[in-house]
């Protein structure tokens, strides 16, 4: 690399690594926002029933 292999190395690994970095980072936000979706419809499926239950109850 003629004397600049260090340069060259420094700047491929300060590309490689953030974009490592942000594409771990996307799928940890993306498996955390399912879930939470899962949750919010596991809720109001549960509020769903228990309206119908309280409704069938009077």
């Amino acid at each position: 690399m003629g004397g600049y292999g260090l340069y060259v190395w420094l700047a491929v690994s300060a590309t490689v690594i953030p974009l490592l970095i942000l594409v771990w980072h996307t799928r940890w936000q993306r498996k955390k926002l399912l879930g939470e979706i899962q949750r919010r419809k596991s809720r109001e499926a549960r509020i769903e029933n228990a309206k119908r239950e309280q409704g069938a109850a009077l």
